[in-house]
């Protein structure tokens, strides 16, 4: 699931080909992807302005001149600008100059258009790279499940997922089952920073291309091959050799060093 970095590198990338842009027609051809009525949101659609786009955690929001588009890229979505449609494009918004394209073969995103972006986005955690040490340590210190879990709770930080969660908490030293509130503050601050330094990281290298993941010129992230455990159990780790382990974690594939994480 793309999360915090390759959101903000599609949005990024977004940003140059398509905002100002007049969208002249909607298209949509999946009621698992839009949420509400498709034909409605068409019409409403049909001459407004793109003013602006940004990333809310792993939401790309899309603020028109009358109105609100909010895509979540599930598992396998892409925003493609002015790229060929395939047998998984599920949405077609066609612009004043050029085309952009929703791909989605395995269909968990999901497409949702109102008069302003939905008010669940505002119950959101804070951005990770702007949350205080003391924000940070107050809601790791209310979560009694581990540590790991905390962090991919959206409404403690927006945007973590499980690769970034599990690069994070390597490079702290903190082991993904440790109970987030049992956490002293020394060890907090170490994580705060590895999150914010794993994430900035990941971001200049464009994110992580593991699965279908692309920008919307349809280039690859290279973040994954400074993975440091992600998707490397049974290798050697990088600082001390051990072999990295797997395990499940809120019902996630973890990835952890048995020797450097304690």
């Amino acid at each position: 699931m793309p999360e915090l970095p390759e959101v903000e590198t599609v949005v990024r990338s977004l940003r140059p080909l398509i905002e100002g842009r007049r969208i002249l027609s909607a298209e949509f051809d999946s009621s698992r992807i839009f949420r509400g009525s498709s034909e409605g949101a068409a019409e409403e659609l049909a001459g407004q302005r793109i003013e602006r786009i940004s990333r809310m955690g792993k939401f790309i929001a899309i603020q028109l001149d009358r109105g609100a588009l909010a895509i979540h890229l599930g598992m396998t979505g892409r925003l493609l600008v002015d790229s060929e449609p395939t047998k998984w494009t599920h949405a077609v918004f066609t612009l004043d100059r050029g085309t952009l394209l929703y791909d989605d073969p395995r269909q968990f995103g999901r497409i949702e258009y109102g008069p302003a972006l939905p008010e669940r986005l505002g119950l959101l955690g804070p951005e990770p790279l702007e949350i205080t040490l003391d924000d940070f340590a107050v809601r790791l210190k209310a979560k009694r499940s581990p540590v790991k879990a905390a962090l991919l709770n959206q409404s403690v930080l927006r945007g973590v997922g499980n690769i970034y969660a599990d690069e994070a908490l390597f490079r702290a030293g903190i082991r993904p089952t440790t109970v987030a509130s049992s956490i002293g503050r020394v060890r907090v601050a170490k994580l705060r920073d590895a999150v914010r330094e794993v994430l900035t990281e990941a971001i200049e290298s464009r994110g992580s291309s593991v699965s279908d993941y692309v920008d919307a010129e349809g280039r690859k992230g290279d973040f994954q091959a400074s993975h440091r455990v992600y998707q490397r159990d049974g290798q050697p780790c990088v600082v001390c050799g051990s072999m990295i382990v797997r395990i499940i974690v809120a019902q996630r594939g973890t990835h952890y060093c048995s020797k450097c994480q304690r």
